[in-house]
């Protein structure tokens, strides 16, 4: 693989919002933008997975969602209730999944960039579903993987992935890298083996970047608090991709056939085996998926002109 540009960490001011990002590839290529998941950084989507896809023809932008890695805090708000949100009630969230996906058009603003093919994965999936429902002249694709629609009828998260997601939070940094390697074993599926060293890898970096678990449960309570997406993504003409492991213990593969059932013509690729994670062996194959989902969208306009923004 040849050299890939590399654009190193950067700030976007977006209303009272800093967005920390970055960029791999070529500027002037299709823009394709990358949202994380709850409670996790913009490192965790890998760098090798960001280069792959820069090096067949995509700028790609991955970034911190707000309350997580650089990007800015919420600690103002306090810690919301979360266990009143599940059973049902009425409470008052900091923000919701529109909010978050407010911030990340407001990156594509900042960055000239007039639509994007935009790869969610589980909360991210939920904020780019968001985007695609709220804002879709933004988005020329969306992926959707391991995510769901937000629907109350469909299977809860399992028993022990429940656990994981209530653990208390870690107070140092020996303790959050065995809370995390915990967490993989639960969260990754029985049919792939888990490689520790990469979590350890990755949890060391994450740590020293920014440990910052206050704006976990803010995240949780923006998912909670946003409902149901089933209704509008009826009317989402996006093309989409759905991509869910059927092992998935956190959010059941039912949420992805939901997903792809309520877009009109969306694609459901279930990888056999795979659970809440990005096992080495199946990561060429959702790239496989991504690309040929993307390429057929390469050849329109996805420069912002300043009298079109």
């Amino acid at each position: 693989m040849s050299q890939i540009p590399y654009s190193g960490e950067k700030t976007a001011k977006i209303g009272p919002v800093e967005v920390a990002y970055d960029t791999f590839g070529n500027p002037i290529s299709p823009p394709m933008l990358l949202i994380m998941g709850l409670g996790a950084q913009m490192i965790r989507w890998d760098e090798a997975f960001c280069k792959a896809l820069a090096a067949q023809g995509h700028w790609v932008i991955r970034f911190d969602n707000r309350d997580v890695g650089l990007s800015t805090k919420f600690d103002q708000a306090g810690i919301p209730d979360i266990m009143s949100l599940i059973q049902g009630e009425k409470v008052d969230v900091p923000y919701k999944l529109k909010d978050m996906a407010a911030d990340a058009v407001g990156l594509l603003d900042v960055l000239g960039i007039k639509s994007a093919d935009v790869v969610g994965v589980s909360m991210g999936g939920m904020i780019a579903q968001t985007m695609a429902i709220h804002y879709p002249k933004r988005v020329r694709t969306l992926t959707s993987i391991m995510s769901s629609t937000g629907n109350p009828s469909l299977p809860q998260t399992r028993p022990e992935a429940m656990e994981v997601l209530f653990a208390p939070a870690a107070t140092n940094r020996k303790d959050y890298i065995t809370s995390e390697l915990e967490a993989a074993k639960v969260l990754h599926g029985p049919k792939y083996p888990l490689n520790e060293e990469y979590v350890r890898n990755y949890s060391e970096r994450s740590y020293d970047r920014c440990y910052h678990p206050q704006g976990f449960p803010r995240q949780l309570a923006a998912i909670l608090g946003s409902g149901s997406r089933s209704e509008a993504l009826a009317k989402v003409k996006i093309p989409t991709l759905v991509i869910h492991g059927s092992a998935d213990p956190l959010v059941p593969v039912e949420g992805g056939k939901d997903t792809a059932k309520s877009i009109p013509g969306a694609k459901l690729l279930i990888i056999e085996g795979m659970g809440h994670s990005f096992p080495v062996e199946v990561v060429p194959q959702i790239l496989r998926a991504i690309l040929q989902h993307t390429a057929p969208q390469k050849t329109k306009n996805s420069r912002t002109k300043d009298n079109e923004r």
